[in-house]
């Protein structure tokens, strides 16, 4: 078996294993994934929230509203985990 020879049957070999490989990647079924179902919550209305938003609105005039820094009082003691002052401390 001389070396051309030999070449003639890898590429044959190859190109069996290629055209098998395709066929079996073509017969395939691909398996559909349905969405699952989204749940939405309805969070419940935060009045202090509805503050935040009022007091962003006004800008720069909230640095001069009492309503606004107490809401922003109310909001530093949230973030940091303090109670608020009608729970007691």
């Amino acid at each position: 078996m001389d070396g051309a020879m030999l070449a003639r049957l890898g590429a044959v070999i190859f190109a069996a294993i290629a055209a098998t490989a395709a066929v079996l990647e073509m017969s395939r079924e691909e398996k559909v994934l349905e969405p699952s179902p989204i749940r939405t919550v309805e969070a419940e209305r935060d009045p202090l929230r509805d503050a935040q938003r009022r007091c962003q609105q006004l800008g720069e005039a909230a640095a001069q509203d009492a309503a606004c820094l107490n809401v922003w009082a109310q909001t530093r003691d949230r973030f940091f985990g303090r109670p608020a002052p009608n729970e007691g401390r």
